[in-house]
């Protein structure tokens, strides 16, 4: 193996949650392909086909030479537009198209990752002509892999992988967007402290210290006195965190202390997936 250290888990992440989404779909009979999920607009078969086309565009393959219909609602801004045409080329597939499409790209993209011998710090492709490091590139799409796999778990019933290694990067991920969504986009108060206590599957208690100059930082010690509070599980962080719920119908798995004005506006802004 010739794949980079700090890139192993990152690879190790997405093959769990690849082998996890497989193993959801395989069994399922076509209509079970249109079933609604959390996503926006997105069956079954539309969540696959955006990771196929993930998938595809770490391989490097050409993008779809495809125009999208009008009405679709939930397409409102140029990324979801650009996410959108791998979805929609594969609107009218098949389970067995979906199926063995999945499994081939699997199939390259193991292949890939057993060649891969960059250095971690590789400018490669990002989505809409954008350039990202190699290893921020394998972060992203191990955390989108597993959302969509807890996306699929949560349409079939079918609960797990909450602990699984994609779970830890997605803790990593969210949690780098933390002291932007309070110092930021919820203007939390200059020299305060707010604290995040999850548990479940996936437990930590993290701060976000605001400096003088309003700009909010990461810590793991926990802060004395707090302008606020949220204590959640694991679970429901991640859904609020990728917009699948709202903070209204989360009420009752959330509790909050201290300011209640800078927790509204925290749980407001909470999504940080577009």
């Amino acid at each position: 193996m010739s794949l980079h250290p700090t890139l192993q888990p990152y690879a190790d992440a997405w093959t769990h949650s690849i082998e996890a989404i497989t193993e959801l779909v395989q069994p399922l009979v076509e209509a079970e392909w249109n079933r609604r999920t959390p996503c926006p607009g997105w069956s079954v078969r539309d969540v696959v086909s955006h990771v196929l086309g993930l998938d595809s565009e770490m391989l490097g393959d050409p993008r779809p030479i495809h125009t999208l219909p009008r009405d679709l609602f939930h397409v409102t801004n140029d990324h979801q537009r650009y996410m959108e045409m791998q979805v929609d080329v594969r609107r009218h597939h098949t389970a067995p198209e979906m199926t063995s499409e999945l499994e081939y790209m699997i199939i390259r993209r193991n292949r890939q990752l057993r060649n891969e011998s960059r250095d971690p710090g590789t400018k490669v492709r990002g989505p809409l002509g954008t350039e990202l490091t190699l290893e921020e590139a394998m972060r992203r799409h191990a955390f989108d892999v597993w959302a969509h796999e807890q996306d699929l778990r949560a349409t079939l019933g079918r609960p797990g992988n909450l602990d699984s290694p994609g779970a830890h990067v997605a803790r990593d991920v969210l949690l780098a967007e933390l002291p932007g969504v309070v110092a930021e986009r919820a203007q939390a108060p200059r020299s305060s402290a707010v604290v995040f206590d999850v548990h479940g599957p996936v437990e930590f208690l993290r701060t976000i210290r605001v400096d003088i100059q309003g700009r909010g930082t990461l810590e793991t010690a926990p802060a004395l006195g707090p302008a606020a509070t949220l204590t959640l599980d694991w679970e429901t962080y991640v859904r609020l965190a990728c917009g699948r719920v709202t903070p209204a119908a989360a009420a009752d798995r959330i509790k909050t202390e201290g300011d209640q004005d800078l927790t509204t506006a925290i749980l407001r802004n909470f999504t940080v997936t577009q």
